[in-house]
């Protein structure tokens, strides 16, 4: 989830903004550093300011929960407790845990948050990656199950059943913060409202004029504010993936961050991007990640699994899929840049 999806976003927003009638209330624009990334708010209220520091302040109690980036956190306490005994967990922990569970179960284990070990080794995000040894691979795979995650939800407590598991969320916790921003604005009387979390997009209402927001979906082979298509949205959650996030180069060979946990590499699944339309933004997040792992024909089909949930598949040959419910919603734009529009019968 990029600042170039987010770059995108905000030039369409301009462009539709400035065609909007003058009675149109000015919004409150307000940018903040948590979860590793700017959050960035744009809000309809006449007490914006203050409503807008209330999401910030709950999206880093979340962050001080579940990162593993710095230590004290709920998940990191989990972590150092593998294999070992239960640790005590809050509703927001729990919750996430449960979700990521279930998302893995649908997914066949696509999306799994125990692939720690894995994203640590592999270091992606250092700038000082290298490709681990086959040897390593293989060892650190044998610490990738979601099932070993235990969850006593009469005790608000989980466990790791082996030593040395490591739970990452980062491919879901973001989500789960886009929604918990969402709930402080419904709770405050917003209307119109949206929240961009690194990339990942959650649009309260829709404009103020009644209109849609239209977001641009990333061409993931073009300049950051390139895109190949724009979905028209209200009350929902938009999410990419892909291997242009963040990545490395070795012998002509991309290695992104994106691990498929059931080989311990990049996910080669013939994608090279996903963008998940969905009413809740820890579905999409999860669900972003799980289906680039799957691919085009298995990522189809496990959307199929959720109510409310639409996706867009770009596969490395340049041929753009959706799913059924974004027909009408979805304008394609890639002509320009090579890509090419697939209606699957």
């Amino acid at each position: 989830m990029t600042k170039s999806f987010l770059i995108i976003l905000c030039v369409l927003l301009a462009v539709s903004f400035s065609a909007c009638s003058n009675s149109v209330a000015t919004p409150y624009e307000n940018e903040e550093f948590a979860m590793g990334t700017i959050i960035r708010q744009r809000i309809y209220h006449d007490n914006a300011e203050d409503i807008s520091r209330q999401v910030i302040d709950r999206i880093r109690k979340i962050e001080d929960r579940m990162t593993i980036n710095k230590a004290g956190g709920e998940i990191n306490k989990l972590n150092s407790s593998a294999g070992k005994s239960f640790v005590e967990l809050s509703e927001d922990t729990l919750f996430v845990l449960n979700k990521a569970k279930e998302i893995s179960e649908l997914s066949q284990g696509a999306f799994d948050i125990t692939v720690g070990a894995l994203v640590k080794e592999w270091d992606i995000s250092s700038g000082n990656s290298v490709v681990p040894s086959q040897e390593r691979i293989h060892s650190l795979l044998g610490l990738v199950d979601y099932a070993d995650i235990i969850i006593d939800k009469s005790g608000s407590r989980a466990k790791l059943e082996n030593t040395g598991q490591i739970v990452d969320l980062g491919g879901i916790a973001k989500g789960f913060a886009g929604d918990e921003a969402i709930k402080v604005y419904r709770e405050n009387g917003v209307q119109s409202a949206f929240i961009s979390l690194g990339g990942n997009i959650v649009a309260l209402g829709g404009k103020p004029d009644g209109n849609s927001w239209k977001i641009g979906i990333r061409d993931p082979r073009g300049a950051e504010d390139s895109y190949i298509g724009i979905v028209s949205v209200k009350d929902k959650a938009i999410v990419s993936s892909g291997d242009y996030e963040r990545f490395f180069e070795r012998d002509g060979v991309r290695y992104h961050h994106i691990l498929d946990p059931k080989t311990g590499y990049p996910a080669d699944s013939g994608l090279i991007g996903t963008t998940i339309i969905s009413d809740f933004s820890i579905d999409a997040d999860a669900l972003s990640t799980a289906a680039f792992v799957l691919g085009l024909e298995k990522g189809m089909d496990l959307i199929k699994k959720f109510d409310g949930v639409e996706a867009v598949f770009i596969t490395d040959d340049k041929k753009v899929y959706i799913t059924e419910g974004l027909k009408g919603i979805f304008e394609f734009e890639g002509t320009g840049n090579g890509y090419e529009y697939v209606e699957k019968g």
